[in-house]
């Protein structure tokens, strides 16, 4: 008797042959003639010196060691089974950079990639929330979400992600709840976002200062405001506001989460439409990359909780 095991194909020819108690039904899961089957199975009993049948056609009876072999090797072939499918589904773990403007990075994408890598455990997220444009064409970047630009490159493919609303908000603590009148703004401070670094920012400006956003909304010009701290880093004016230390001009759709957690309140149903937003930015061939086509996706369905 040989020590060497037998090979794959007479193992498997006798398992499906005493699954089926048949050759020939053996043979048409085994896609093969009937004599193959035979053959294999010969050349497996000779190789373990024992006959695992008796019989023949449909008298055809397993041995007491083919029985023993029939439930070891079902166990086998089933984990053989589960282990190519394993192999043939598996993804390589892929890398994606993502640039955005820190407050909506913080706001509104951190607190949903969960529900990213719940969908796409492979591919890895690295977000750069830079206030900063950062460039596309050297491929260290694969998506940028962008604020407030409204020219691109014919090179870029760019998908609107949602229209800009901006509305004065302030912690609930720092007002009374009956206030209504927009001109009782004037009685807080107003927290600002200095732009001015930022070359991309001219279309932001125009919105994001006090003075202009009463003028877009239609409001006395005529107030006598009083204005507190002056930010680089947006984020560190919402803290501020939240906090309690003044007024901030947020957007309505990213700080949605936030507002429903009674953190910032709009006391005077304010929010008003603007020509800015926010855009799904990628190269060509970045295009190409499967995970971005599934981000974009993603984000795209997600957009919807902003409205």
């Amino acid at each position: 008797m040989s020590n060497w095991l037998p090979s794959l194909n007479s193992l498997r020819a006798f398992e499906t042959t005493a699954r089926k108690k048949s050759y020939r039904k053996a043979a048409e899961e085994l896609g093969v003639t009937t004599a193959a089957v035979k053959q294999l199975v010969e050349k497996l009993e000779q190789s373990i010196g024992e006959k695992l049948f008796l019989g023949r056609g449909q008298n055809l009876t397993i041995t007491p060691i083919g029985e023993i072999g029939l439930e070891e090797l079902s166990i086998s072939f089933k984990q053989i089974e589960r282990t190519v499918n394993r192999m043939r589904s598996f993804e390589k773990n892929q890398r994606l950079v993502i640039t955005c403007e820190p407050s909506f990075a913080s706001a509104w994408l951190v607190p949903k990639l969960n529900k990213f890598k719940e969908v796409h455990p492979n591919i890895e997220v690295l977000i750069d929330s830079s206030p900063k444009i950062v460039s596309l064409s050297d491929g260290s970047v694969d998506i940028a979400i962008r604020f407030g630009i409204n020219d691109y490159s014919s090179n870029l493919i760019v998908r609107r992600l949602y229209q800009e609303y901006l509305a004065p908000y302030c912690s609930p603590s720092l007002v009374n709840k009956n206030i209504k009148n927009f001109e009782e703004i004037e009685k807080f401070p107003l927290l600002r976002w200095d732009t001015s670094q930022f070359n991309w920012s001219n279309n932001t400006r125009r919105w994001m200062e006090w003075e202009n956003w009463i003028k877009y909304a239609k409001q006395n010009q005529n107030l006598n405001l009083k204005y507190g701290s002056k930010f680089t880093d947006y984020n560190l004016a919402l803290q501020c506001a939240i906090a309690g230390q003044g007024f901030i001009l947020g957007s309505t759709p990213v700080l949605k989460g936030i507002i429903e957690k009674g953190l910032l309140v709009d006391p005077f149903n304010l929010s008003i439409k603007t020509d800015l937003g926010y855009d799904v930015v990628v190269t060509k061939k970045s295009y190409s990359k499967i995970e971005v086509q599934n981000f974009i996706e993603w984000i795209s369905n997600e957009k919807e909780s902003l409205n």
